[in-house]
Order: C-alpha cells, then structure tokens, then sequence
C-alpha cells in the first residue's frame, strides 16, 4: 500500500470511529493520525527516530522486579489534576493501592490512574502533557 494510502485511511478511520487518534508501524515507518482542534493531523516518520529510551529502561526495570503502572487507553498523560496543583506522585514517594498516581485524557473525560500495588515510586516514565498509547508504561513501583 502506498504511504498516501496508509495515510488516507488512518485518517478515515479516525473520523469514523471518533476516536482522537492512532499510530502504526509498518516497513520501518510509524504512522500518527491524531485529532486536534480544527481538523486531523498526520504524520510519517521512520520508526527508528521514535525510540523512546524510557521504554528501554522499563523493560530493564521488570527484571529488577518492579510493578509498570500502564495505561489503560490511547490519550494524554497529566502528573496532576491542574497545572498549578502537585503532581500526584514523584519518585520516592511511597503508594497505597488504589491511589491515584496519574490521568489521561481521552476524548475530554479525564480519567484518575490508580496504584494497583503498594509500594515505592521508582520512576515517572512520561512527561506531563506527552501523547500515551494503550499499554504504554507510565509509571515504575517497587513493591513493598
């Protein structure tokens, strides 16, 4: 398929499911549609410049037994409830389980990201305000 063609029906498929965006890989080339006030944006890039070393070192961190918090949807990640309020968690702060570590917003619904263990924060892995995929790992627990 043509990369005019991949493009066009990302961007289809975005406006028909309305859903706020979606990325995809395919012969070494990530794909972005996202949905941004005023219209679709899109975008190709070659996969190897979107490494993120932050998901190296989360891979490294489950064989030092550490609990990934995840997200549970594609959508934006916020560190905390305004931009004047504190994060919810930093490094070195010790959870409960179901406290709120985190939010990210899909389609305008804010949703809270609660600890789903007890434990230690050992890491932030994304940056306030960055784009999130399903699954990706957004935050590192130790247990405890």
């Amino acid at each position: 398929m043509a990369d005019w063609e991949i493009v066009k029906r990302l961007i289809q498929m975005v406006k028909e499911e309305d859903i706020s965006g979606l990325s995809i890989e395919e012969n070494g080339i990530k794909y972005e549609v996202r949905r941004e006030k005023g219209g679709v944006v899109s975008t190709h890039l070659p996969a190897a410049h979107l490494v993120m070393p932050a998901a190296e070192s989360a891979e490294a961190a489950e064989d030092q037994g550490l609990v990934a918090i995840t997200s549970p949807m594609v959508g934006t990640f916020y560190r905390a409830p305004s931009p004047e309020a504190p994060s919810f968690v930093n490094a070195g702060d010790e959870v409960e389980v179901g406290k709120v570590v985190c939010i990210v917003e899909a389609m305008k619904l804010f949703n809270e990201i609660e600890a789903e263990v007890k434990g230690k924060v050992v890491k932030v892995l994304v940056e306030n305000g960055q784009p999130v995929e399903y699954g990706q790992k957004l935050i590192l627990i130790k247990k405890g």
